[in-house]
Order: C-alpha cells, then structure tokens, then sequence
C-alpha cells in the first residue's frame, strides 16, 4: 500500500475532532483527508477532495452524481451510520464502488434521544425552561406515558429499542414493519398493524424507518389529517418522511399536539418556518451523537472500509 492510497473523512463528529479508528487506518498505509471540520460538506468542496481517494468514510452529506464523477478512484463507501439515502446507490453500483454501513451502531443513542423527546413533549420541559429562563413560572400540565398508546413504524435496531423501552414504561406499542421480526414482547402490549390503522390510533408516534422507495413522504396530507387529536410525533429517522406542509398545517389546528425532531431537510434548516414553531421541539441531528454510539459506529466504519480495499 503506497501513501498516495486516499481515505476521505466527512463526517461531523469525526472531522471536529480526529478519531482514534480513523487514525489507525493510516497503519495501513492510507493518507486521511478530512473535510472542513465540523461542517457538512458542500458539493463543491467534494469534488474538490473526492479526486484521488480509493475509499470513504462518509456521513449524513448529500452525495450527487456530480461528486460521483470525480470519484474516479473511489472503490468503497463506508457509512458511520445505517441510511444510505443521501447516496446514488444506483449510480455507484454502476460504477463499481462498494457500499457498507454501521448496522445497529447508533441504535441505542437514537433509542434514548427519542425517549427523551418524547418525555421533553408529554412534559412540555423545553417551554417550562425557556418560560423559567425569561422570569416567569409556566405550570403546564402534563400526560404520562403509562397506558398510552405507541405507534412505532420501523422495527429495525433502532425501532425495536425503542418498543422494548415504552413497552416496559406500561406503554401499548402498536408498530409496522413490513418484516415483523420477532421482539418477544407480550401480545398484551406489542402488535403489528398496518400504518393507516397506527396512525389513526396511536398517541405517540415515532418513525423510524427509510423512504419510500419513491421519494414521497410517508406522512401526507391524508394521512396527518386522520390522526387523533393532538398527536405527539417524534423523527428521529429522516426529515422527508414528513410532509412539510402539511405538519405546519397539523400543527397549527392542533391535530398535531407536539412534533419533536431530530431531523430536518437541509440541515441546519434555512428556514424557521418549521423549526421555530411553538408546537415543534427541535434538536441538532444528536440521536447518534453520543461518546459510545461515535465509538462503535466510527470503529464499524474503519473496519468495513479496511476489509473493502484490502479485498
């Protein structure tokens, strides 16, 4: 292996600050080029460092068929997380480059970041603080999570911790999976359904899954116009699964209670429109973000890729 051998780094976490499974791959005889620390990087700034490099190690970046041009070079595609919608699958296959991802790395940290946003909305903390922090003492009331009704769609990794942690809060989990793997949790309080029916009863609602294969969104007009009353919905998967405009529209009649995201398109929103809406709770692309999520994704990450070149 010669030094001109590239690896290029674009994740935030990993850009921000060198890790330790990243630099390890330079003992293999790699050259690491990393992208604008702590920046998402932008098309251009890809085509000016894809050239060159036999491998990459890549994040949540928008990935066009412009930077696949100049990726002359590249052999395999190493994904610090498990979405590869941000990639022209099509296109790269074509061309031969290989694609891996970190399956179940951050499932955990999402699982616990959802949890958290769903508690954040059933107990309105963020207004609670936000009202304490400008001199005033908002006492607003409240709803537990025991004996409510759960909808989950997407029981992979992440999906099926977070079943197994409301399940066990007293929580009636209804969930959709086109696989319905087996979570040995109690028919009492865990079954699948299809989404038209969970979306009509659930109170809570998380999504955790990938597009539709055609793009759209999963949750439209139709569909947000059927929920109950004052729905709590949490994204901690993708910002499209939602329709835009028609959340706003949930939102603003109430028919939408809380929408609590991890997620928005592009990120950081241009716009405020929706994430500085009084019903929206809204944090940084964080479900990952964690000491021990970074750890084991990154070290899938370096491991997929190393196993990739060297076949």
């Amino acid at each position: 292996m010669t030094s001109q051998a590239r690896i290029l780094v674009t994740p935030r976490s990993l850009t921000a600050e060198p890790h330790p499974d990243v630099e390890r791959l330079r003992d293999s005889g790699f050259d690491i080029v990393y992208s604008r620390a702590g920046a998402t990087p932008t098309e251009d700034e890809l085509v000016e460092l894809v050239p060159g490099c036999v491998g990459w190690l890549a994040g949540v970046e928008p990935v066009t068929p412009r930077v696949v041009e100049a990726a002359e070079n590249l052999k395999a595609i190493s994904r610090n997380g498990v979405g590869v919608d941000n990639l022209p699958v099509d296109m790269l296959a074509k061309r031969g480059v290989r694609i891996m991802v970190a399956e179940g790395a951050n499932a955990l940290g999402v699982a616990e970041l959802t949890l958290g946003l769903v508690f954040s909305a059933l107990r309105s903390i963020p207004l609670a603080d936000s009202g304490i922090k400008a001199g005033n003492w908002p006492r607003i009331r409240g709803m537990e999570i025991r004996g409510r009704t759960v909808g989950i769609i997407g029981c992979g990794a992440i999906g099926r911790e977070v079943a197994r942690m409301v399940v066990a809060l007293g929580a009636k989990v209804i969930a959709y999976d086109p696989v319905r793997p087996n979570l040995d949790l109690p028919s009492a309080c865990f079954e699948y359904a299809e989404i038209d029916e969970i979306v009509g009863e659930a109170e809570i609602l998380s999504l955790h899954c990938p597009l539709p294969k055609d793009g759209s969104a999963l949750l439209d007009h139709k569909r947000l116009g059927s929920t109950r009353p004052g729905l709590v919905l949490v994204n901690t998967a993708r910002a499209r699964l939602v329709d835009e405009d028609a959340l706003i529209e949930a939102l603003d009649e109430g028919r939408v209670g809380c929408y609590a995201t991890d997620v928005f398109e592009p990120e950081p929103p241009v716009s405020l429109r929706l994430a500085g809406h009084g019903r929206v709770i809204a944090t940084s692309h964080i479900g990952g973000f964690t000491a021990e999520s970074v750890d084991r994704a990154t070290r899938i990450a370096a491991d997929n890729l190393l196993s990739a070149l060297k076949d």
